[in-house]
């Protein structure tokens, strides 16, 4: 029998996590997102973010003149990733993206980020919200 990690990553359909990538998702682990810059590389940053299955929508709050918010903002719409990974665990959620300084939005972003991680989310002036709408699911011994 091959060992899970030699079996490479699993593709699942949206709404059809594993209860075990569920939970993974959960647990409150620094990820990273991945937006384009307007040259078309890859801006990888650090970031928090959360996830509601019930609607295939992640989000990640931060500020309207980080580089990520710029790239979604010039872009909506354009294809982002947000990976979580601890060890031999990974998933990764793809989709397109856009950013919102609305303010219900930003606070229901910022409602689930306090229930996810236990603390309140940093709160500068000029906080938005990215939202992605999730449409691929890939993971790896989850």
């Amino acid at each position: 029998m091959t060992p899970p990690a030699a079996r490479g990553p699993n593709k699942a359909a949206v709404g059809s996590l594993t209860a075990r990538a569920a939970a993974f998702l959960a647990e409150p682990h620094q990820c990273t997102l991945t937006t384009l810059r307007p040259d078309g590389s890859p801006h990888v940053t650090a970031v928090r973010f959360t996830w509601d299955p019930a609607t295939n929508l992640a989000r990640v709050l931060t500020v309207a003149s980080s580089r990520k918010a710029r790239n979604v903002a010039r872009s909506p719409g354009n294809r982002v990733a947000v990976c979580q990974a601890e060890g031999f665990r990974w998933i990764t959620l793809e989709g397109t993206a856009t950013m919102s300084n609305d303010a219900a939005r930003v606070a229901e972003g910022a409602r689930r980020y306090r229930s996810r991680y236990l603390t309140a989310p940093p709160a500068p002036p000029d906080r938005v919200v990215i939202e992605i709408a999730v449409d691929r699911i890939l993971s790896l011994n989850l």
